[in-house]
């Protein structure tokens, strides 16, 4: 009876964590193709009104910007050459960190770090952290 029970509660457990996943892959997926479309609604939806940006300037001193500020520089309907791919999701009940590349071709890549949590039944994108390379042209 014991492993019964220990086995419906791993696999609950397997079923809540695939459907976690799944909501935080629409969730970066409404970041990288917002940003890629010019659709800041999608933003908007992804982020938690409050989420800051982190980086390293060309000073070496740490940037944070505003994450509303992020999003008022996403022109409405102004499509962008950018390519985003999530590498990895880490999921633990109600917190989640996600990484993704975005290749901006002949100018970037990024590299973005998410920290994710989930309130209110649905999850957020609260801090996003990030690094880039440049790219040469051909």
């Amino acid at each position: 009876m014991f492993l019964l029970l220990v086995s419906l509660l791993v696999n609950a457990q397997s079923e809540t964590k695939e459907k976690d996943i799944k909501q935080i892959t629409a969730v970066l997926m409404d970041y990288i193709e917002g940003t890629a479309n010019g659709e800041p609604e999608r933003l908007r939806n992804a982020f938690h009104p409050d989420f800051k940006l982190y980086t390293i300037n060309e000073k070496d001193s740490l940037l944070i910007r505003s994450g509303e500020k992020y999003i008022q520089n996403i022109k409405s309907g102004q499509k962008t050459n950018r390519v985003g791919k999530i590498l990895f999701i880490d999921v633990e009940k109600d917190a989640a960190i996600a990484k993704a590349e975005i290749l901006v071709p002949n100018w970037r890549v990024f590299t973005d770090y998410f920290l994710l949590m989930k309130y209110e039944g649905s999850w957020k994108i609260v801090q996003k952290s990030y690094s880039w390379l440049n790219v040469k042209s051909p």
